[in-house]
């Protein structure tokens, strides 16, 4: 193996239990850790919510941030600046429903959402930040308040962990349950949705709804199996969530190819709620390096953070 290739992930087994939540939160770290350095709001760095000095208006700014007082007493336009909040409030939605419990490749998607939401707590529970949960798994919804401190930090992703596998097949409500995030009114922070997103696209109306006051990311938990089928002969497939079930060959080629374009194209319509949402799209496969993939995006989200802020530099000069 090459020296200088990053180590591999901890194998996702919840069986381990408190031991794989300690290597999980070491590998995050060593992976993760100077990322996010400097001025940001969380995960997904921002310009911030409170309310900062004016400069003048420069082609491109967000006509929303413009400061009218100042534009009307100094005949130009000027816009108001904003900085990050010193605190951020990160709240977590976690979907554990039936279809989670599955997994073709390295670990179930069960697995794949407890390494997300240990990236999203690590990133942002920092000093004077908090975090908090909404779970549910189906037939189960409970909360986690949004406290501080890292011990706080370990019992939400252990009691995320904890969280039993549902008895009857049945989807948690996604859209209802981001609803509850909208009343009563909370602080201004971040809002991470960790789910597969599979069904209805009853969630984006509600997600979109936070999107005036919070930074949001969507974490989208997917397995290979889930976009193309193998040509593996006659399988069973069974539904996680209606228990229904049924024979397919895999081993005709343009029933493979139905599926996969079906499978495309349900990917797709997710994606687009999800950017309508303004949400950030974060994507991991339970047959890749998750670490890799939440590394990778921090730093894209960095770089796109820094070119919007550049035009507005060259612009105070």
């Amino acid at each position: 193996m090459n020296s200088d290739e990053p180590p591999a992930p901890p194998r996702l087994d919840l069986d381990t239990g408190q031991p794989l939540l300690r290597r999980l939160e070491l590998a995050v770290r060593n992976r993760l850790d100077g990322l996010l350095q400097g001025n940001y709001l969380g995960v997904i760095p921002g310009p911030g919510s409170e309310a900062g000095e004016s400069r003048p208006y420069v082609p491109g700014d967000d006509v929303r941030r413009m400061d009218w007082p100042v534009t009307a007493r100094t005949m130009q336009a000027h816009v108001r600046q904003t900085v990050a909040d010193r605190e951020l409030e990160t709240w977590l939605v976690v979907d554990l429903s039936p279809s989670l419990d599955f997994g073709t490749a390295r670990s179930e998607k069960r697995e794949l959402v407890l390494a997300g939401i240990t990236a999203v707590v690590h990133l942002t529970s920092r000093v004077g930040n908090r975090v908090g949960a909404m779970v549910t798994n189906g037939e189960v919804t409970y909360r986690i308040p949004a406290l501080g401190g890292r011990a706080h930090a370990r019992h939400l992703v252990e009691q995320v962990a904890a969280t039993p596998r549902a008895e009857s097949a049945r989807r948690g409500d996604l859209g209802a349950l981001i609803d509850t995030l909208r009343r009563p009114p909370r602080r201004r922070g971040l809002i991470a949705v960790v789910s597969d997103f599979l069904g209805d696209l009853d969630w984006e109306r509600p997600l979109r709804g936070l999107a005036a006051r919070h930074q949001l990311l969507a974490i989208e938990i997917l397995d290979p199996r889930e976009l193309e089928l193998p040509a593996a002969g006659l399988m069973t497939l069974a539904d996680p969530e209606t228990g229904q079930q049924v024979e397919v060959q895999t081993s005709n080629a343009d029933l493979r190819a139905r599926y996969a374009a079906a499978a495309a194209a349900q990917r797709a319509a997710i994606a687009v709620a999800i950017r309508h949402a303004g949400a950030a799209h974060l994507q991991l496969r339970t047959d890749r390096d998750w670490l890799h993939d939440i590394a990778r995006f921090v730093v894209t989200q960095r770089r796109a953070a820094g070119a919007v802020r550049r035009p507005e530099m060259s612009g105070t000069r």
